[in-house]
């Protein structure tokens, strides 16, 4: 097995988690069921990246978009979010894992809300790692919300940099991803971190999401190890 070099480890991986909705059905069954199945993924994604050493893992679960799903769909995952979250804060707790979350949270039920606040104030302590859920978000959504809050805080012209908007996205004190991973075969970002993601490496794979294994994340790793970011530079 190649070994990852310590050296060159990314700081931030952000995750696009695609392809449940196909592996249920290719085992004819409700997307749900392949939403419940993705959870072993997560862990081991999770798991893979405090092994490994990575410092932030944002993982775009719920987008903004995901809303107009069938309602069916969208109670399920609800319903899953508070178990799992609930279920995993034990887990989280002895990786010493943080949890944070990012995206508006006023659109969440507020069983999903509290449980989600509760976890997120239970490992607020915790050094190994930050896990950001991307909750109800969108790119184009955080970029607004800056610009509202520029704005409102009567920011002129003149004074807006990369260095202010920055601090005004949801993301404001997190390096951006040096790694994007995507599930599923898709070959775009679907309003993810757009602003963030301006020099980050992408890693695209066909593997749909309640397959992805701590090999297959190491695989992304070892994959990303072999570039060279110039970040515009000869």
């Amino acid at each position: 097995m190649t070994v990852l070099d310590p050296n060159n480890i990314p700081q931030h991986v952000a995750v696009i988690m695609d392809g449940n909705g196909r592996w249920a059905q290719q085992k004819k069954q409700r997307r749900i069921f392949g939403h419940q199945h993705a959870l072993q993924a997560v862990r081991d994604t999770v798991e893979a990246a405090v092994e490994t050493g990575i410092k932030y893992l944002t993982l775009y679960t719920f987008s903004t978009e995901n809303w107009n799903r069938p309602k069916e769909e969208v109670d399920g995952l609800m319903t899953l979010l508070v178990k799992a979250i609930h279920d995993e804060t034990p887990t989280l707790q002895k990786n010493n894992v943080r949890l944070a979350a990012i995206g508006d949270f006023s659109r969440l039920p507020d069983d999903a809300r509290k449980r989600l606040l509760a976890c997120i104030e239970q490992t607020a302590s915790n050094t190994a790692m930050t896990l950001t859920l991307a909750l109800s978000y969108s790119s184009r959504w955080e970029i607004v919300e800056a610009v509202k809050k520029i704005v409102a805080e009567g920011i002129s012209a003149d004074g807006i940099d990369d260095t202010v908007v920055c601090r005004h996205l949801a993301t404001s004190g997190y390096p951006d991803p040096d790694l994007l991973i995507r599930t599923g075969g898709e070959l775009r970002v679907s309003n993810f971190l757009l602003w963030q993601m301006a020099y980050t490496e992408f890693f695209f794979t066909d593997i749909l999401w309640p397959d992805f294994r701590k090999e297959d994340f190491r695989a992304a790793l070892l994959d990303y190890q072999q570039r060279k970011r110039r970040f515009g530079k000869v």
